[in-house]
């Protein structure tokens, strides 16, 4: 799929949402053209296929990650138009980048079962930094990451870290009840009352267009300039990982780095 065909404008992204989603909610997360060798990384497409096989922990805990290729990481730590949603020292040694997607069942797996994990243990400790970044595949998507993007309680103002990485992790555990409803945007007005959102504020969030842009821009950004075309794909000191990967496999490729 070319990017101008994943442009998405106001009156999509209304209407997107109140479509079913759960073809998307529960294929696989990957834009590469050779998906057989995609089909163990645990990642999903952008266009749909599905390569929704899964590294198992007994694997994945034996072996290092393959690397995708090589990105410019000062490239990369320069912020883009918007505010980074960054967690940890700015001085810490290692520098984690993910972009995901928030109908992505990979990236919600990821969220779910290794990230607070690696969180206490490494980015508390002041080892890492972990910054995430919008790569939306569906208007559903956009609208999630705009909502945790914006302040419910004024959202015309944007949201801080402390206000965005709990509605994006509040939003990846349930992720099965919104992404996959048939009235999506009815699904995801309920999970946002639950941050503070009124019906109010959330049409005034989705109906910002200049914020669907930057978000949009944000995918662009990583697909064009740093290869993403997969979600979750991992930024990591100068080498791209894409595909889930469980706490003892990004343990090991923290302290490789430490």
């Amino acid at each position: 799929m070319q990017m101008s065909e994943m442009q998405l404008t106001k009156r999509r992204l209304l209407s997107g949402i109140a479509i079913a989603a759960a073809a998307v909610a529960l294929v696989a997360c990957n834009d590469s053209k050779d998906a057989a060798d995609a089909s163990s990384s645990g990642k999903t497409m952008a266009d749909g296929t599905n390569v929704d096989t899964m590294q198992t922990a007994a694997t994945a805990a034996t072996e290092m990650p393959e690397s995708d290729g090589d990105v410019d990481m000062a490239e990369v730590l320069k912020p883009g138009v918007l505010p980074e949603m960054a967690l940890g020292k700015a001085d810490a040694p290692v520098k984690i980048v993910e972009y995901m997607s928030m109908t992505c069942p990979h990236c919600a797996h990821f969220h779910n079962t290794t990230f607070d994990t690696i969180k206490q243990k490494y980015v508390d400790s002041g080892k890492v930094q972990f910054i995430i970044r919008e790569f939306p595949f569906d208007p559903r998507a956009a609208a999630a990451f705009m909502l945790a993007r914006c302040n419910s309680s004024n959202p015309e103002q944007l949201s801080t870290p402390e206000q965005y990485f709990p509605m994006v992790s509040m939003l990846f555990k349930q992720q099965q009840v919104w992404a996959a409803a048939d009235d999506g945007r009815a699904a995801l007005l309920q999970m946002s009352k639950l941050a503070g959102f009124t019906e109010d504020s959330f049409t005034k969030c989705l109906t910002n267009q200049k914020l669907l842009d930057e978000v949009n821009a944000t995918r662009e950004r990583g697909s064009k300039d740093f290869g993403v075309n997969a979600t979750p794909t991992f930024l990591i000191n100068g080498k791209r990982y894409s595909g889930d990967m469980p706490v003892d496999t990004l343990s090991k490729l923290i302290d490789s780095l430490l």
